[in-house]
């Protein structure tokens, strides 16, 4: 997690980073930023955004090993449009298909079963990218809805907005938003301000949140994780790998032709192991086995830990 504001000695320029997780979660949590923010973005008249209130970011789990959704910002208007916002810094494998699923959740957490599907809301996703995702085109705002190919709209419950904060701007609603994210201090955040009176409570709490946060270990610390960032990245990555494998083994395991139960000594044995060779062999040899006892037999998974 990274920090946002560090306030200088001896003259120095306050420095911030809007894009930084804390700092973009504090900045939401006002509601006159929120409602300006949606407003400018989703072309909704202020005054037509009676309410938005922030809702729990943790997506409900339906079972025990499905995959755990959390948003940056989650925000429902009054009249129940659910709202994803995500701040994203780095680029990201697989980050269409990652953003597709987190909407597809946010879509139908709310609804348990027996309910009517009246109860499902319409459900947008707004991120930030401060990388390119779609080089091929100059626009830095694009918005996605579900169409055929004459552009017909079948629904609006599912609308996605992408944008990209490193495109050239050319006079958007959304312009001073994009420079507000990309400032780096106060000075270039209030003369967005000056620029555009409907930053101005922007600007304000923006100025509020460095007034108490005036150390500059958070700033240093900022960067001294982006430095780390690709050793840190490499230990996740194998760590997911692992992961990722010790559960597609218990999940074939589980629908063995005689379904039985696993024994919870099976299932800690898997996910203990860390061993990527080992894992892509009991992989293969859940895959194989029609039963968990003749898997347990084949690996000797709880005599020797390996075969």
């Amino acid at each position: 997690v990274h920090n946002v504001f560090s306030c200088g000695t001896g003259g120095d320029m306050e420095k911030i980073s809007l894009k930084a997780d804390y700092a973009f979660k504090e900045l939401f949590a006002h509601e006159k930023v929120r409602k300006q923010f949606l407003s400018d973005v989703l072309g909704i008249p202020l005054e037509q955004i009676r309410s938005v209130r922030m809702a729990n970011p943790f997506l409900r789990k339906l079972f025990h090993r499905q995959k755990q959704g959390i948003l940056d910002v989650l925000l429902v208007l009054n009249d129940d449009t659910r709202i994803g916002i995500e701040m994203q810094v780095h680029t990201q494998k697989h980050w269409t298909k990652r953003n597709l699923y987190y909407l597809g959740r946010m879509y139908t957490d709310e609804l348990i079963i027996g309910e009517n599907y009246s109860r499902l809301h319409r459900c947008i996703s707004i991120s930030l990218l401060d990388f390119k995702l779609l080089p091929d085109t100059e626009e830095y705002h694009n918005i996605y809805r579900l169409r055929n190919k004459e552009g017909e709209e079948l629904t609006d419950l599912w609308e996605v907005h992408i944008i990209e904060l490193g495109k050239k701007l050319h006079g958007d609603r959304i312009d001073n938003w994009i420079r507000l994210f990309n400032a780096t201090s106060q000075e270039e955040v209030d003369r967005i301000a000056q620029q555009d009176g409907r930053m101005r409570d922007v600007a304000e709490v923006v100025r509020h949140m460095g007034l108490i946060r005036t150390i500059r270990w958070f700033y240093d610390g900022y960067w001294r994780a982006k430095r780390d960032r690709w050793a840190e990245d490499e230990y996740v990555r194998d760590e997911g790998i692992a992961i990722g494998k010790a559960e597609s083994i218990i999940h074939l395991l589980e629908h063995t032709g005689r379904g039985e139960k696993l024994p919870a000594s099976l299932i800690q044995k898997i996910e203990e192991q860390k061993d990527e060779e080992i894992l892509r062999h009991w992989l293969l040899s859940a895959a194989s086995a029609e039963s968990v006892e003749q898997f347990m037999i084949q690996e000797s998974i709880m005599e020797n830990g390996s075969k």
